[in-house]
């Protein structure tokens, strides 16, 4: 039976240390420790207090590789940051009127959304794959859009196409939406945007060349002079009001609807001239608007100027 002195662990230790140096000195009672060398006592003594070192220095390197793999974790999570998402506007059509920007934020962004259900079938993707040929590698992330007017409908997609993004920028990847013209004009990608930042995650704009600007372009003329207001009008909408506001009105999105609205400018005073597939294959230019045809393709520009 072991003396009630010492707990168990305690007589372990002295037991392991008396089997490697010995018995210690507080092992000695007085009529044995008159018996023993000086030298003898001095060499146990130096092994004693060589072992506790040892045993120190054991359990400091333990507890400091403990703290190390600790800090290491929390570093890694620290350093584990979420991307960035960009809306990139590449420009109406023509590939080499997309920015160095644009072009840049393409080649570094580790994934590419695209509106649609298949990405290397979007618009977007024929267009910049042209200016950044690198595209066709890249991870494509195809984001559905359907055209739409069902508030409802519209909301569920938006928030899906955001929960894609947010999945890609949670592993620590940017995300380059591409969009045509400016994502700031009547772009889908807006909505994404906005509810990527309410969830907390960091989204910019990577500004692009506009329709009507490269349109006005195509049809060598100001858009706005000296003055002059300059009105962008969704005409998929009513815009019997919209047509009589001053200065030059620009008309968007107007296929659908192209009898009605040639019908209406057929009435105005006023010069009319369209730009169908402005920058793509199959441009067409339409001057008066008695040259508007009653069905036009969905990326149908009209520029309605006073005279």
């Amino acid at each position: 039976m072991f003396s009630s002195r010492y707990p168990m662990s305690a007589v372990r230790r002295r037991s392991r240390r008396r089997w490697a140096f010995g018995p210690s000195r507080s092992d000695f009672q007085w009529p044995d420790a008159i018996t023993v060398q000086p030298a003898e006592l001095l060499l146990r003594l130096q092994r004693q207090r060589t072992w506790k070192k040892n045993k120190r220095k054991k359990n400091y390197n333990k507890r400091s590789r403990t703290e190390a793999s600790v800090s290491g974790f929390v570093r890694r999570g620290a350093d584990m940051k979420r991307g960035t998402l960009y809306g990139v506007g590449i420009g109406p059509g023509d590939p080499e009127l997309l920015t160095l920007k644009a072009v840049r934020r393409i080649r570094e962004a580790q994934v590419i959304a695209l509106p649609g259900k298949e990405a290397k079938e979007t618009v977007a993707y024929r267009i910049a794959v042209q200016a950044v040929p690198e595209l066709e590698n890249k991870h494509l992330l195809a984001v559905a859009m359907p055209m739409t007017k069902d508030r409802t409908e519209l909301e569920e997609n938006h928030k899906k196409a955001a929960k894609a993004v947010e999945q890609e920028l949670d592993q620590g990847k940017d995300v380059a939406f591409l969009t045509l013209g400016d994502p700031t004009v009547y772009s889908t990608y807006l909505y994404v945007h906005k509810r990527v930042q309410e969830d907390g995650y960091e989204a910019k704009i990577v500004s692009g060349v506009t329709s009507f600007c490269a349109a006005a372009a195509e049809l060598e003329i100001g858009l706005v002079e000296n003055s002059q207001q300059l009105h962008v009008i969704p005409a998929s909408y009513q815009i019997e009001d919209a047509l009589k506001l001053p200065g030059t009105k620009v008309l968007m999105k107007a296929g659908r609807k192209m009898e009605q609205v040639k019908e209406l400018l057929e009435q105005m005073d006023a010069e009319v001239l369209m730009v169908e597939n402005c920058g793509m294959e199959g441009q067409r230019i339409c001057r008066g608007a008695e040259e508007i045809p009653e069905s036009a393709g969905y990326y149908s520009l009209i520029v309605v100027k006073e005279k």
